[in-house]
């Protein structure tokens, strides 16, 4: 009987641990107890698409943000080859005196994210350089520090603005937030020299620098929690600080839902009841998963503004939505705000391109759930209820829709109708061995009511 249940133990594992390798290689996925939190990361599931924002003085450089600093010897990691790297951070922490982003309009972009459908957004608060993008007491670098020339504007606060304007469009709020601070001496302490991106020094053997850490950490997250409105979840990145000791996600956790009952902590790769959602970055998964997850992705070639960088047409974007949409996931598209405190005009075009997609096509997005084969061959599926959404994904360059779609794996009911979403009239359809021929008038062909995806709904069992 043991040797039965250890067999059964062995084979459990093993499927947990193949489910993990397939899954983004994580172990299995861990739900929160709290009903609120589980409620909230329902609703969160439903919106779908988001706007991620990646913002601070180094747009004024346009580089990769905060990571220049980082000391590893990485391809993407460019600094000057004619500038020593001492050097190299003084400059960098210098751009505090020329940040003044005077086109700053937060209501411009709810409105223009609203315009795509968008439905949440996440803004960082701190990236890992340590700048704070909202004004915090436990620092000086900060955008509404002296240092600053835009800290005499009176939209300073640029995070409480950003907060306010977005919750005036009913957006679900998140506040991102670096654990990582490479500017606060208890985490690169000047001491030493930085040796890569974690602390460096031992907390073994300098417990009143790391416990000073951890409490600078607590007291910002407190000030989030508690002085800028409802928020809906801390999205918590480079959370790996030390190589010896982690942070005490249970403190944290527990004080922030004192101040915010039922709000989401996303604590990137923690794999615990610490990460409400996971969080494949730059790209989409090849395959469902069967727990709460999000897309982030960039909509130009990084994180944070690069002048004439190279942005994702729209037909990209929206086949990306819906390939992980069907796959149960949300989508979080990053822009990053340029130096002035505007999107570059580029993004702004995706955004309305996106949207006018999105006023058709809209209910085979919100709210649903996936169905398997979630994709067969150009087609991927979306359900609500007894309605399944059938989107027809062409090649770039194919523009018009084709005289017959085949579906195979759906099933509609007998006398059903299919509509196209975006005409008004039921399509013709035939049953044959292969499944449901959904037959197109040659007008609506040449003529479909949008571009890149085009969705056919179908009544199920």
């Amino acid at each position: 009987m043991k040797n039965k249940s250890l067999i059964i133990l062995i084979l459990f594992y093993s499927f947990c641990t193949q489910l993990g390798l397939a899954q983004n290689e994580r172990p299995p996925y861990k739900y929160p107890a709290e009903p609120e939190v589980l409620q909230k990361i329902k609703e969160w599931q439903d919106l779908k698409f988001g706007l991620f924002m990646h913002w601070g003085p180094y747009s004024q450089w346009g580089v990769v943000e905060s990571w220049t600093l980082c000391p590893e010897d990485r391809t993407w990691i460019n600094r000057p080859k004619d500038k020593s790297y001492c050097q190299y951070v003084k400059d960098y922490e210098n751009l505090i005196t020329t940040f003044n982003p005077v086109k700053f309009d937060p209501d411009k972009w709810s409105r223009a994210a609203k315009e795509a459908g968008m439905k949440y957004v996440v803004f960082t608060t701190k990236h890992h350089d340590g700048f704070n993008m909202f004004d915090t007491r436990q620092s000086e670098y900060k955008i509404t520090g002296k240092s600053c020339p835009f800290s005499l504007n009176p939209r300073a606060d640029v995070a409480k603005e950003i907060f306010n304007a977005f919750r005036k469009e009913n957006f679900m709020i998140g506040a991102y937030y670096s654990t990582t601070d490479w500017n606060n001496d208890d985490y690169w302490w000047r001491y030493f020299p930085p040796f890569d991106r974690t602390i460096n020094y031992s907390p073994a053997k300098y417990p009143e620098k790391w416990e000073r850490y951890n409490n600078f950490i607590y007291k910002q997250l407190e000030e989030l929690v508690s002085g800028y409105g409802k928020l809906d979840l801390l999205w918590f990145d480079l959370n790996v600080i030390s190589k010896e000791q982690k942070v005490d996600w249970q403190r944290l956790t527990t004080m922030a839902r004192g101040y915010q009952p039922g709000i989401m902590m996303v604590v990137r790769g923690s794999n615990d009841q610490y990460e409400n959602y996971r969080t494949p970055e730059q790209r989409v998964p090849e395959e469902a998963l069967d727990y709460p997850w999000e897309t982030c992705m960039t909509m130009a070639g990084q994180w944070s503004y690069k002048p004439n960088d190279n942005y994702k047409p729209a037909y990209q974007l929206i086949q990306h939505l819906v390939r992980i949409v069907s796959k149960g996931g949300n989508f979080l598209l990053n822009i990053g705000p340029g130096p002035d405190g505007d999107f570059d005009p580029v993004a702004y075009e995706r955004l309305k391109e996106i949207g006018s997609w999105m006023k058709i096509n809209s209910e085979a997005i919100y709210g649903t759930t996936p169905v398997k084969p979630y994709q067969e061959d150009k087609i991927a599926f979306t359900r609500k209820n007894n309605t399944v959404y059938a989107i027809y994904l062409p090649d770039e360059d194919e523009k018009t829709i084709p005289a017959s779609v085949l579906i195979s794996s759906i099933q509609p009911v007998n006398s059903g109708k299919i509509y196209l979403l975006g005409y008004d009239k039921p399509l013709g359809s035939e049953k044959s061995s292969k499944g449901t021929i959904i037959k197109i008038p040659n007008n609506l062909q040449h003529k479909p009511p949008c571009q890149y995806a085009w969705t056919f709904k179908i009544q199920v069992q």
